[in-house]
């Protein structure tokens, strides 16, 4: 494909501006260059795939954009302006909700007790509201139509792999969520698994939420994403629209892509 012909070919929602968006982020530890000049976005009612080879910098990135990095320089945008990230906190009022690969769920605590864990409600004299929490847990669940789950009393500890990623990408979109980050949302699972998260992950941008989902799984990833990020070497190299590409000249990206920016020379990142 040429890129005369992708630039004519519109992606999702294309006439919007991205609800994220980072601008010439770069982040180091000590020697070692994590991100340079890493350009990303994602636009509301799209699945954003974010994939490149370990030390690729994909973890950094979103760390950076979760506000548990700071960034060294570079801009974030949200909702085309400019803002400050300086921790969890504002990355959460903002929006921006994170379900990283541990998921951080507590085992022995019910579906109910996980989705408030830390945003609890409580009445006048500090005690737990049960029912409005019981009742906006189940909403959450059929909204995102997670039917495996037969009651949300039951602990996490019993939950299979594909229900307890279920748990936490529910938690994420229950605080007027804008942005949903997912780390490697299928590793591990069963092939049944699989596909009802990955069903749930399209559900996701269905509701218009900017989805962006991180997998070394190409397969996970050519069934639910709409554009293709691919990072190496904490550089961009480019951006596919998965309807257009091939995971062969994917996986040619990530092995051996070219930067899209070298020596502090600025151009954008091919869309193929």
């Amino acid at each position: 494909m040429t890129e005369a012909a992708a630039e004519t070919t519109p992606t999702p929602a294309a006439e919007t501006v991205p609800t994220l968006e980072t601008r010439a982020v770069s982040k180091s530890f000590g020697q070692v260059d994590a991100l340079v000049d890493v350009d990303f976005e994602v636009r509301s009612g799209e699945v954003m795939a974010l994939v490149g080879d370990n030390g690729a910098g994909k973890s950094t990135l979103i760390k950076c954009i979760a506000g548990t990095y700071s960034l060294d320089s570079g801009e974030i945008y949200f909702d085309g302006e400019r803002v400050s990230i300086n921790g969890p906190k504002d990355a959460a009022r903002r929006g921006i909700e994170v379900v990283y690969q541990d998921l951080a769920l507590c085992d022995n605590l019910d579906v109910v007790q996980n989705m408030y864990l830390g945003r609890e409600i409580r009445d006048w004299f500090r005690r737990l509201k049960e029912a409005p929490m019981e009742a906006r847990t189940a909403d959450t669940l059929k909204g995102l139509r997670v039917t495996t789950i037969s009651s949300i009393r039951q602990p996490v500890a019993s939950l299979s792999g594909g229900q307890r990623q279920s748990v936490a990408i529910g938690r994420a979109v229950m605080w007027n969520s804008r942005v949903v980050i997912l780390d490697e949302p299928t590793a591990a699972l069963g092939v049944a698994q699989t596909e009802q998260v990955l069903a749930l992950v399209r559900r996701l941008a269905d509701q218009g939420l900017a989805v962006v989902l991180i997998s070394h799984n190409l397969h996970d990833i050519f069934e639910v994403a709409d554009r293709i990020t691919v990072l190496r070497l904490g550089r961009n190299v480019a951006v596919y629209q998965r309807a257009q590409t091939t995971q062969q000249e994917v996986v040619q990206a990530i092995t051996a892509g070219v930067p899209t920016k070298v020596s502090g020379i600025e151009g954008e990142a091919t869309i193929k």
